[in-house]
């Protein structure tokens, strides 16, 4: 009976037809493996995307919905040499752990099997120069071979493995010329030693083995460094929450049990599992991964909630708006993801590069055997030549140079509260020179705000607040929120159009429209010292109050303009919003360069007139009218508030309520590319100085293993680089 493995469990609906799934695949050590899978599966009718993340050996794959069984996919990665199972995150881990553990005991019996041997060969070497007998130099040699060959078959297993199941399905992977040169280094020792020979290569052989070993298992332990810097988002995820049932009855239920409109308990020092307002309670919370603020904030009733939330201090009733994968906090780690998954230029062209390294380094070692043979070497001298050519010229290195880079600069941006939308984005973001800014939501709050708060009694403020919650109007809501307002007064009645009104303690009050509470004149006044506001009047009996509110500028909007300024680049806001509100933030930033009262038409006319011009122009923009701006420019980034449609076409988002974030994308993307630049330089340069230096018998294959273990783990090394923050920029 034929078992079917069932993976429907495990897909997720990404919309528009389409399915997802994730599948963990063992064996992928190089940008070969990774080019090779995604070839062949993206071949599949239906097929939408196949994307590796080398960092995780993960597989993610899109295919509409219904054309294609998923265990087909398992089979035919197992056709190419692959063993492929669901990719979970926490059983990652725990197998990535088992592998590195696993790595190490081998290399623990390669190190101790070659001190030993390397005693036994130093009598040997000194035998040779001196007086030894051949029955004793036999005899230490096959004493060494009995050391070495059983150390050999257990610690090369990792490199044997994966070559059998390559050569097995047909193709070759960056393991097969290794095991090559492992099998002829040990069958060319053993010949040697059969024949009587002077020498044998036992200690190199195992030695090159330990080297091998130490170089995967350092690989190994650097890329999941490089995933904890992306950072563990899931480390922030609640498995389960607290839940409201009955009369005041409480039960600890799973995620996936939580519907938008349940209501859950938050208590301190646990993280919230859902979005949602606060229906009751006061807490010190920790929203750093929402906000960038890393001091604890208040919140009260009416304030939002996120997943991922730390609350500190008090006891909070939540009403769930969103759970499980639907919370902002599933879709930044989705957004987090498909920028790991994504592939920039240089990615790519270190692709196609690794794709010729199998029929390039096979050729080169053969060619380098046969011209030693002709140039009259000995068969011994020419093999142990080949030997090393083929493992000097391992392509990791370059595999390496740019999804290391890339797995860094991403966490190190997502650390600064940019999270990116794009494989391209570090590079787009890297090259910028002019930054265009919408103003309403972008440089302002995207919420309203009372200016003169200072200016209205505590008690009116708070009254006028519980009466704003009767109206739906959006200026109403700014006061309702500036006075913290919980509570809407009974019996109010908003007018359409012209306000709320209600009798408390037989007094009439009213809130609304200045026409509408008498208070033209005390209106008039603010707007004539602030043309900007929105105006809304307060009266009860014969007391009247004018609220100003308008949208203000974001706290350090200031300051970042003036930073990014020092980074080379030029800035305008070009705006949809009246002149005078554009020219009064323009000046408050000292902004020279400034566009009011334009279409979406025209914000790409601009961007098309700069591009003639040779500059490559960042857009940032929120609104619905932004997103043909932000698709059209070379750049583009949103803030979190911004609609979908703005934030679907825009390469990076922004979190929290500064600009900060945008100056430290353009600082950190500009120093990951100078780094991917260096990395394929020096994997470039690497292979140009070691082939050759190989073909021409200068280095053995000892030499050949060490070279090639250090020429990966400085390109991760160097790659790690791009974690640290640009002083000023974060």
């Amino acid at each position: 009976m034929q078992t079917t493995l069932d993976l429907s469990h495990y897909l997720r609906s990404v919309g528009k037809g389409l399915v997802h799934l994730d599948l963990a695949v063992d064996g992928i050590n190089c940008a070969g493996c990774m080019a090779k899978i995604e070839r062949n599966l993206s071949k599949i009718p239906d097929v939408v995307s196949a994307r590796v993340n080398l960092t995780d050996r993960r597989l993610a794959l899109e295919w509409k919905a219904g054309a294609i069984d998923p265990s087909v996919f398992v089979d035919r990665l197992e056709k190419l040499g692959y063993k492929a199972y669901p990719f979970e995150r926490a059983g990652a881990e725990t197998l990535e752990a088992e592998r590195a553990s696993s790595l190490l005991r081998r290399l623990g019996v390669a190190a101790f099997a070659a001190m030993n041997v390397m005693m036994l060969s130093v009598p040997v070497w000194s035998g040779n120069a001196g007086d030894m007998l051949p029955e004793q130099r036999d005899f230490f040699h096959w004493l060494s071979a009995l050391i070495v060959l059983p150390a050999a078959a257990y610690s090369a297993q990792p490199f044997f493995s994966s070559a059998f199941r390559a050569l097995r399905a047909r193709s070759v992977n960056m393991d097969v010329p290794i095991s090559i040169g492992i099998t002829l280094a040990l069958a060319m020792s053993i010949f040697e030693t059969a024949t009587h020979a002077e020498h044998a290569y036992f200690d190199a052989a195992i030695m090159l083995v330990a080297f091998l070993l130490a170089g995967r298992y350092l690989d190994q332990n650097m890329r999941r460094k490089t995933r904890a810097v992306a950072g563990n988002l899931a480390a922030l995820k609640a498995e389960t929450a607290t839940k409201f049932v009955g009369d005041g009855e409480i039960v600890s239920v799973p995620i996936a049990a939580i519907r938008p409109g349940d209501m859950v308990l938050l208590r301190p020092g646990e993280r919230s599992a859902v979005d949602g307002n606060v229906i009751s309670g006061r807490s010190e919370v920790d929203q750093s991964l929402i906000t960038g603020e890393t001091l604890p904030k208040t919140i009260t009733v009416g304030s939002p909630v996120y997943a991922g939330t730390l609350v500190r201090t008090g006891t909070l009733r939540v009403r769930v708006s969103a759970a499980s994968e639907a919370t902002l906090l599933s879709e930044i780690s989705r957004l987090l993801e498909n920028a790991l998954q994504s592939r920039s230029r240089y990615l790519r062209l270190a692709e196609r590069a690794s794709r010729l390294y199998a029929p390039v380094v096979h050729a080169a070692a053969l060619l380098t055997m046969v011209g030693w043979l002709i140039a009259g070497a000995g068969l011994h001298d020419s093999i142990v030549t080949a030997i090393a050519v083929l493992i000097i010229t391992c392509p990791c290195a370059l595999g390496l140079a740019i999804p290391a880079v890339q797995t860094v600069a991403s966490g190190a941006l997502f650390s600064s509260g940019v999270l990116l939308n794009s494989g391209e984005a570090i590079e787009r973001l890297a090259a910028v020179d002019h930054v265009i800014f919408d103003k309403t939501g972008t440089l302002t709050l995207p919420e309203l705000d009372v200016t003169n708060a200072a200016a209205i009694p505590t008690d009116v403020f708070t009254l006028a607040g519980r009466v704003a919650l009767s109206s739906r109007h959006p200026v109403a809501a700014a006061v309702a929120r500036a006075a913290k307002a919980s509570a809407p007064l009974p019996g109010f009645q908003e007018e359409p159009g012209q306000g709320v009104h209600g009798l408390l303690d037989g007094l009439e009050i009213r809130l609304g429209r200045p026409s509408y509470c008498d208070a033209e004149a005390e209106a008039n006044e603010i707007l004539s010292h602030d043309p900007e506001a929105s105006v809304v009047a307060f009266r009860q009996g014969s007391s009247c109050h004018v609220f100003a509110v308008r949208q203000r500028l974001r706290a350090d909007a200031a300051s970042v303009i003036a930073a990014l300024r020092k980074q080379g680049l030029s800035i305008e806001i070009v705006s949809g919003d009246r002149e005078p509100a554009v020219r009064t933030a323009a000046e408050s930033l000292g902004i020279c360069e400034w566009r009011a009262e334009v279409t979406p038409i025209d914000k790409i006319a601009r961007i098309d007139e700069l591009g003639r011009q040779g500059f490559k122009v960042l857009m940032v923009g929120d609104g619905l009218n932004d997103a043909p701006a932000l698709a059209a420019a070379h750049g583009s980034i949103s803030p979190i508030s911004a609609t979908h449609l703005s934030q679907s076409v825009a390469d990076a988002v922004f979190l929290g309520e500064q600009l900060l974030p945008i100056q430290a994308a353009i600082a950190i993307s500009r120093k990951a590319m100078h780094l991917m630049r260096q990395n394929l330089w020096f994997a470039v340069v690497y292979n140009a100085l070691a082939v050759p230096i190989a073909i021409a018998g200068l280095v053995t294959p000892l030499i050949a293993a060490a070279a090639m273990s250090g020429s990966s783990l400085l390109v991760t090394l160097n790659a790690l680089r791009a974690r640290i923050r640009t002083h000023g920029a974060v």
